[in-house]
């Protein structure tokens, strides 16, 4: 029961930050024979993985220095709200390849750049488990492959989940900073202080995640005046 939560925690934030991975392989593959793309998808993802396993397994390991806990979970709060207020358009850059080679290598070499938000929300939520990390990643290659374009298409059709998912990430960003030893006597070592921290910081994420949304919708004309102009 002790990995039951964390564990579940983990697959929601692959499911949360797999959109990206998704995209890209759509796009890597997309100029591939139908044959070929099968393959390009499975070996492109399985690279992927494998690289993400190593990368997360260190960053646990670079947690245990002083002070990355703190940045750590500063840095998953900017990603949580990104998560709710990033707009289309962002993978146009992703070219697809010509050969089964390319396409692969094109896979993971985007997943590697862009999979930094995934790597440190595992982590964070892995409390220093690389086992949890493990069996997280593996129980999530199926997702990736197959299911994230369906969760993403559930999540354009019901858009509160995506707040569920930042308010996870601003949950594990919260548990980061208060887990920071060098100032964790600040929230009463495991305390209601602490709980009140992290509480906020969830309400400070979506709070600003609806306001940034609410602001480009007000900036946006109306169709009106763009058919006027």
């Amino acid at each position: 029961m002790e990995w039951l939560g964390p564990l579940l925690t983990i697959v929601f934030i692959d499911l949360m930050l797999a959109g990206d991975n998704a995209i890209v392989i759509a796009l890597a593959a997309r100029n591939l024979p139908k044959h070929q793309q099968k393959k390009a998808v499975l070996w492109g993802t399985f690279g992927a993985i494998a690289i993400r396993i190593i990368a997360t397994v260190l960053v646990v390991k670079l947690l245990d220095i002083p002070w990355l806990h703190l940045a750590g979970g500063l840095l998953l709060v900017w990603i949580a709200y990104k998560l709710l207020v990033q707009e289309e358009g962002s993978h146009d850059n992703i070219k697809a390849g010509s050969t089964l080679r390319q396409a692969i290598g094109t896979i993971v070499l985007a997943d590697a750049a862009m999979g930094i938000d995934n790597v440190l929300a595992v982590a964070g939520a892995s409390h220093g488990n690389i086992w949890l990390v493990i069996a997280g990643l593996i129980i999530s290659i199926p997702i990736v492959v197959w299911g994230s374009t369906l969760f993403i298409r559930l999540i354009e059709k019901f858009p509160w989940i995506l707040y569920i998912g930042a308010a996870i990430l601003g949950y594990t960003a919260g548990k980061m900073i208060t887990g920071e030893k060098k100032i964790a006597h600040l929230f009463g070592n495991g305390g209601m202080p602490e709980w009140i921290f992290i509480a906020l910081v969830v309400v400070l994420i979506v709070g600003a995640g609806l306001l940034t949304k609410a602001i480009r919708k007000n900036k946006q004309p109306a169709p009106r005046e763009r058919e006027t102009h």
